[in-house]
């Protein structure tokens, strides 16, 4: 269990959730997001203002930010749909924030001791689990964040011999996020907290790098 934890979009309706069942169960958490803090995942200035200002370690770090897509649209249904500048914005939300906050990242961590960071990202980004098509920007964003994870798993635990760096599913949260989507089967926010935690909580150093949900199970890339 954590003692610790860091979680960054922690206004958001997971990140709040996450935070307060974190503390429920004992443990002391640094959140910060952009609504409390003016922490802007897409500026690099901002996020290593922030991060910068922290001490730590962190045994436990949530990047728990995103966006479906720009204010004001919605996800592709078709190619003809897409549009350059609302791709590159969700691009900027939900691939290039979480890289910037892993760049910021491994020295707010133990060295010796066990640490969880997960970056929740969605099924959606699997491309060996697209069976429908459609929502170009918000797959492809999520996709490329799983890679970006991968990769600083690899790299963060050349020095960091007890980390694990993972991307987690939570399924389909009932927020203001997931409103528009009436259809999905969603579940509460403190559950969804709840589940991840017990999925983190169980996390083995040889499954950090790795795509799971929020019951434990490896996704495809």
């Amino acid at each position: 269990m954590a003692n610790n934890a860091l979680i960054i979009g922690a206004s958001g309706g997971i990140g709040a959730a996450l935070s307060d069942t974190l503390r429920a169960r004992g443990a002391t958490v640094t959140g910060l997001s952009r609504s409390g803090d003016g922490f802007d995942v897409t500026d690099a200035a901002s996020v290593a203002r922030h991060l910068g200002a922290l001490d730590g370690p962190f045994d436990l770090v949530i990047v728990a930010t995103g966006i479906l897509a720009p204010s004001g649209t919605s996800p592709e249904k078709s190619l003809d749909a897409i549009d350059a500048e609302a791709m590159a914005r969700t691009l900027a939300v939900n691939t290039i924030g979480p890289a910037l906050i892993l760049a910021n990242l491994p020295r707010l961590l133990p060295r010796e001791t066990r640490s969880v960071t997960a970056v929740l990202t969605a099924r959606v980004g699997s491309i060996g689990d697209n069976k429908m098509g459609g929502w170009y920007s918000y797959r492809a964003s999520k996709a490329a964040a799983n890679q970006i994870v991968h990769g600083a798993a690899i790299e963060i635990g050349r020095k960091h011999k007890e980390a694990i760096v993972v991307a987690l599913h939570p399924g389909t949260v009932a927020t203001p996020f997931t409103a528009s989507y009436p259809g999905h089967k969603k579940v509460a926010p403190d559950q969804a907290a709840a589940n991840l935690l017990d999925v983190m909580d169980g996390l083995a150093r040889a499954q950090s790098g790795g795509f799971f949900d929020y019951a434990g199970k490896e996704i495809p890339w």
